[in-house]
């Protein structure tokens, strides 16, 4: 195979597309301009592209020159996530965002940048055997977009054989990137909790029947679940962000409410929690007579790699970045990712790429409102994802 074009001429209009849309971020399911771009970028490149599937998402297909037309041969699908955060940014480059309480805090500029790149390489010289679908991705951030892009038929209208995705990772340097076999991402689930009693005069309550001391009750009994029923061996965190109650500070009130969060990287771990959420509040609230529901919302799965294609990605790893700056050993993160609802359904691997300084120092967290994307990554990201494609067809 002939060596792939040089992204180096192509490095200053990414890095413009980048910073307009990090000066432009849009929310979930929001990402209307954003979408318009990305179709934009890739019909100028001759390429068709498909609108509409989880609202806002944009996929387009490059075919190989090698396939023969009557077998398509293999398929590949590379996903970048599209939309921003609720976070009101504290930086005051050029770029900044000019929406207010909305910025990318995450990176999803950059990763949509990043594969725009390599979409670049690919079209430009397509000699290889099967096709290439790129999928943008609307709602990662709490709303499940690549659910919502498979409800509408993503892997039916464009069949994978594996798929794969990247996140910047400000915890490793720059220059550095992460995949390892198994769980590298959380499972998430949110809840709440709604304790009933009976209000009344502050100044009486033996006549009533406080929700607050309740919904305090439960709260220090929910942490039992990690520090006695998870194995000790295995990772969960439960965290209660929010409990609401009263109106006013003589008067006690009907009832509380408890919102929270679970993270395991196990489903077995997460049923577990489910049950015992639900068997604490109730009986904790009848305790002191008053009553408990639990409610459980949506979330995201596991971000479970497959071992064939954590493999195979760690490879294309080493042969991108080297030996040294390519890890299959690091610890999996407990944020969650809805990308796990795709590798449920299609064989995949998700990484990390280094998004930190060289110099080996943790970088601005991600959701942190100080947070920007690292420009190197975007030549490093487009070559991964060129080479990442051309090396999954030339597998036997």
């Amino acid at each position: 195979m002939r060596p792939t074009p040089d992204i180096t001429p192509y490095l200053g209009q990414l890095l413009d597309f980048r910073r307009d849309l990090h000066a432009h971020p849009e929310l979930r399911y929001e990402e209307h301009r954003t979408g318009d771009k990305v179709a934009a970028y890739l019909a100028a490149l001759g390429l068709q592209v498909h609108r509409g599937l989880g609202r806002t998402g944009v996929v387009a297909s490059i075919h190989g020159q090698g396939r023969d037309a009557g077998n398509p041969g293999r398929s590949v699908g590379i996903r970048a996530d599209m939309d921003a955060l609720p976070v009101a940014e504290a930086n005051t480059f050029g770029h900044a965002s000019r929406h207010a309480g909305c910025m990318h805090a995450c990176g999803h500029d950059g990763h949509t940048a990043m594969l725009l790149g390599a979409a670049t390489l690919l079209a430009q010289q397509p000699d290889f055997d099967g096709t290439v679908h790129l999928i943008f991705q609307p709602g990662e951030e709490g709303g499940a977009g690549a659910k919502a892009m498979m409800d509408d038929g993503l892997f039916t209208q464009f069949p994978c054989d594996a798929v794969f995705a990247l996140h910047n990772w400000p915890a490793l340097p720059a220059g550095h990137m992460a995949v390892r076999v198994g769980p590298i991402m959380a499972s998430t689930l949110r809840f709440e909790i709604c304790v009933t009693g009976k209000g009344g005069h502050a100044a009486m309550p033996h006549a009533t029947l406080d929700p607050i001391p309740v919904a305090c009750a439960i709260v220090g009994q929910l942490q039992t679940l990690v520090s006695r029923s998870t194995d000790p061996l295995d990772s969960a965190v439960l965290t209660v962000g929010k409990i609401t109650s009263g109106t006013v500070e003589n008067i006690i009130p009907d009832e509380a409410r408890i919102f929270g969060t679970v993270r395991a990287l196990r489903a077995d771990t997460q049923r577990m929690f489910i049950d015992g959420i639900q068997r604490i509040s109730e009986h904790v609230a009848a305790a002191h007579l008053c009553r408990a529901e639990f409610i459980l919302k949506p979330g995201y799965p596991n971000t479970t790699n497959h071992a064939r294609e954590a493999h195979f990605m760690a490879s294309v790893m080493r042969e991108l970045v080297g030996e040294a700056h390519a890890h299959t050993d690091l610890p999996p993160a407990m944020t969650a990712e809805d990308f796990g609802f795709m590798l449920e359904a299609v064989p995949g691997a998700y990484g990390w790429i280094g998004n930190g300084p060289a110099s080996g120092e943790p970088g601005v967290g991600l959701h942190h409102p100080a947070y920007d994307f690292n420009d190197d990554n975007l030549g490093r990201g487009a070559r991964f994802w060129d080479l990442l494609a051309r090396r999954w067809f030339e597998m036997p």
